[in-house]
Formats: C-alpha cells, structure tokens, sequence
C-alpha cells in the first residue's frame, strides 16, 4: 500500500502524489525546489490530528518511515519554509473559514486568504494591520507562521501584537489552545499531568533559568522573525506567561495551527502621501531621523531598478491600480515630469499620514513637508499627493515589484536570501554606506525596497542559479551582510522569517548558546520531529545548495 493509500484511508480530505500536484507545490517565493513525497489537503482538524498521530506512530517503529507534517498556506513564502521531502499540508483549498468576527476580534482558519479576510472584517470597521506586500495571494496561517509584517508595522507592530490565541495540534495529535496567562493560571498549567501541562512546565524552567541571557539575545530591532521568540514568552513585569508567543513566527515546526483569533483595530479614515525623491543614498539616514519623530504611518522605499521595471510594465501596474486610466496616467504628469527633467530617481521614499479627517492629515503632511525642507540640507525632490488613485499608483509599485521580478526576467532569476534584515533607523548614516561598500564589491543586479522607518531592508538579487559562481556569492555575501547586521545588534530577518535559507546562519546571528535553548525549544514541543524538520533548527547550507531551483525563468 503506497502512503498515499494508507493516508487517505485515515483522513476524509484528499491525498494527492501526482507528478502535476507534487510539482505545484515543490516551490514557493523562494531560492528553491524541493519535491514532497505526498500532498493532503486536509478537510477537518480531526484530519489533522490523524495525521499527526499516524506520523508519530510511523516515527516510533523500528523500520518505520522517515516522513514528516509541513503546513503550507499561500505559498508566498521566501525562505523555503513551507518545502519538503515529505508531507505538504495545505490549507486553502478546505479550511479556509472565517468562524467570527466580534467587537474587536476575529477567529479564522489558516487557510483564508488575508484579500477575503480583510474584506470581511472591514465590513465591522476592523482589520489587521500586520499584513504584507503580498497581501492579495498570502493567506492567514503564512501570516501568523512567520510573524509577518508589512508597511503599517511602523506604527502599529507586527502580527504578534495581534494574536491573542493560537489553537495548535501538538506532537500527541490533540488540539489545544495558547494565550497569555497569569502566574495561578500558569501554575495549573504546570501541573497537569498531560503534554500540554509538559510543555508548560519545561519552557517555564527553559526561560527563567536562561531569563537574562534571552533578554540580552533579543535583537535590538522594532521587529524580528529570526529565532524563537522565547524573550517575549515572560512578562515579570506584568506577571504573566503567553506560550502563543513562541508559536507565532515559529514557521509550522511545533505544531499545526488550526485557528487564530486576533485582535483588531479600526482603520484610520483618511490617508495622504508625501513622495521624497533622491538622487543617491546619502541622504536617506539624515531624511529617516527628521521623518520617523514625526509618527507617520508607513514609511517605504523602493529604488530606480524598482522604478525601471514599473515603467517596462506599466500597462501590468496600470490594471492592478483598478481606477480611470485616463485619470491615473494625468495625475501622475508631475512625476513623469520629473523622471524627463531630472532623471530616474535612486530611490523614492513613500511616507504615509492618517487621521479620522481630511483637515487633521492635512495638516499633518504640510508640517512634514515644512519640517524636512528646513531640516535635511541637500537634493531632493518632494511632492504631497493629491489623490487616491495616485496614491495607489505608487503602492502598486512598491507591493508588486518582486512579483513581477519573478514573473518578467529572463535568463537570471529572483534570488532573495540578504532579502529581510534590519537595524535601528538611528544607526541608518552609519550602516547604509558600509552595506553598499559590501554590495558593490559584488558584480550582482538587485533591487531595494523596504520600511525604511523600521530600517528594514528588501534587497533581491538577480541571479544565473546554474552557476556555481552564484552559490559561493550566496553564502559569503550572507555572511559578510549579517556580520555589519549583527554588529549593529540588529536581525537577518524582520518579517520573512529563517526557513530553509537563513536557518543555517541563525547559530552565527545567537550564539551558541542561544541556538541550543532554541533546539531545546524544538525537543520539548516536537521530541520526533514530525513538524517541518530543517527549519529554525538543524537546518544546513549544504541541503539548501543542493536545492537551489535553478531553472531561470
């Protein structure tokens, strides 16, 4: 009997190791291909809980099988975490519900698509702000797995701010639910005689024992993916303890999530743009520090390859802006004229302001305007725009650049590995000029986008994968990067998390003895690794060269 056969005997969704579905689902946003062995798309969390079970039993025999449970929701992930040899779950195609929105929450499974849920909870006047660039094809389970975050976190913060309970099958096969609780309340927990009171018990002991060295490991960043977060798990402070922490960003390697419920906020009502044209770097560190007191919204980048690649596609951008093309191309008149005049900028800086009102973000903007014009000293080009739909002509630009990177270039290929890092925006005068020196001596075509009020930067290569020169840049210009990154004690990865890609660095980003409290971390929540084996943990260069997808599209 194949594992597909026995797999489907158990479970009532469907189990599929077609050449067509294995192929599907062998790739992601990411470097790499890695065939799984099997398909499921469970229907149910009993489905889920069978097939942890049958894992396990599998992982107990002597001569059993060497298989393994990856979650998988969107597939837009840029690391690899959803990829394996073994078994993909996907959840999008069945559990994909929306099981309530509240006064100001909501409970929803992994698979609904963040578009679908949005629309939903804003028909409450609630939503989620923790949403990233991709989010028109990521779905919620992607979006709690890596901690994801996007161009409001500047104000708002990430995703765990926004999880109030993670509902997980753990590694016995039951379901159970996580979220802060107080110190009587984590005393019951401790004492039940059952793998969650195990669990419990175990990651308190891990954390107050190491409580100081976790603190100091904390990356000194407004957001981080990188790691377990094990320096959130325990608040002395407030006295309490929120094992949720941990599992969001945890990329699918403790357990399968079967619902979230999260906190929700209201969206502002009103929202305008200031656009910043530079025409090199130098400024950006000077621009960042007058920018960011000032609270707005979001405040992103992209650069002139960015900008080239939107004008090649423009009819593409045009239709994804969704509005009066006539009307669109004559507003944006101001910028064409810009580009004719003063050639393509190098970088363009997006920085949005919100209110309840069209007078309060009014005012907003023009004291922004007014405060950069008498304080950064240099050239610069900067416009307040005026409308919505050229307002989202630039958000288009910026949200689908790296799509239509992987869609468009022929002959090299997106290859996004120093794709997430971050340091403080104050160390931003210091930093930029020491990472560029680093980039250039590397003969390598990327763009550069980011959230530049965080000082998280998207940088993605383009690259011949068939090369083995390509390889050796990989890895020594990872390292190269991460040692200025780390030297500012910021993080290899803000948002996209470690998977495949950046799992190998995380000892040279902790420590030794911080990686060894994550694969502890690892051992206590999953000790037969069946969830996602190779992620965060144990995960080496060696298999992540030997999976380089290197067809060139």
């Amino acid at each position: 009997m194949t594992l597909k056969e026995e797999i489907q005997k158990i479970i009532k969704g469907d189990a599929d190791d077609s050449d067509k579905t294995l192929n599907e689902y062998s790739t992601d946003a990411s470097l790499f291909r890695v065939m799984p062995s099997l398909v499921v798309f469970p229907k149910s969390v009993e489905d889920i809980k069978k097939l942890v079970k049958f894992v396990g039993e599998e992982k107990k025999k002597k001569k059993g099988r060497n298989i393994s449970l990856t979650a998988r929701s969107g597939g837009t992930d840029m690391t690899g975490g959803p990829l394996t040899e073994s078994i993909v779950l996907v959840f999008t195609r069945y559990l994909n519900n929306l099981i309530e929105v509240g006064k100001d929450y909501a409970i929803v499974e992994p698979g609904m698509y963040y578009r679908d849920f949005e629309k939903e909870t804003l028909k409450k006047d609630l939503f989620m702000p923790s949403y990233p660039a991709s989010r028109e094809i990521c779905a919620i389970g992607g979006i709690v797995s890596n901690n994801a975050g996007g161009e409001k976190t500047l104000r708002y913060g990430k995703t765990d701010r926004y999880v109030d309970t993670i509902y997980a099958v753990l590694a016995d096969g039951n379901e159970y639910e996580f979220y802060r609780v107080t110190e009587e309340e984590l005393k019951k927990k401790m004492l039940l005689k059952t793998f969650e009171g195990k669990i419990y018990k175990e990651i308190f002991e891990l954390i107050e024992k190491n409580y100081d060295i976790l603190q100091k490991a904390k990356p000194d960043v407004t957001k981080n993916s990188s790691g377990y977060a094990l320096w959130d798990v325990y608040d002395k402070k407030n006295k309490t303890f929120d094992i949720a922490k941990i599992m969001v960003g945890s990329q699918g390697t403790l357990g399968i999530f079967t619902k979230i419920k999260f906190k929700l906020i209201h969206p502002q009502k009103v929202s305008k743009l200031l656009i910043i044209f530079l025409k090199d770097f130098s400024l950006i560190g000077e621009l960042s520090s007058v920018i960011s007191p000032l609270k707005p919204e979001t405040f992103e980048a992209y650069d002139d390859n960015t900008i080239k690649l939107a004008i090649r596609f423009f009819p593409e951008i045009l239709q994804k802006i969704k509005g009066n093309i006539f009307k669109i191309i004559f507003n944006t008149l101001p910028e064409f004229w810009i580009l004719i005049t003063s050639g393509i900028p190098k970088l363009v800086l997006l920085v949005e302001f919100s209110g309840q009102t069209t007078e309060e973000v009014n005012s907003y903007v023009k004291i922004a305007k007014k405060t950069i014009e008498e304080k950064v000293k240099g050239k610069f080009k900067m416009r307040i725009i005026k409308s919505d739909e050229e307002a989202r002509a630039f958000w288009v630009v910026r949200r689908e650049s790296f799509n239509l990177l992987r869609q468009h270039v022929r002959g090299l290929r997106t290859a996004p590995f120093i794709d997430d890092f971050s340091v403080r925006a104050l160390h931003l005068p210091e930093f930029l000029p020491r990472l560029y020196e680093i980039l250039n001596q590397y003969k390598i075509l990327y763009t550069i986008a980011g959230h530049v009020g965080d000082g998280n930067f998207h940088i993605i290569p383009l690259m011949d994968l068939s090369d083995h020169k390509s390889i050796e840049i990989i890895k020594t210009l990872s390292k190269k990067v991460y040692d200025l990154v780390l030297e500012f004690n910021g993080t290899i990865t803000s948002e996209h998390n470690d998977g495949i890609i950046r799992t190998p660095f995380l000892l040279q980003a902790y420590g030794g003895e911080v990686y060894g409290l994550f694969e502890k971390t690892k051992y206590i929540f999953d000790p037969l690794n069946i969830f996602n084996p190779g992620k965060k943990v144990n995960g080496t260069f060696d298999y992540a060269e030997k999976h380089f997808n290197i067809e060139n599209k």
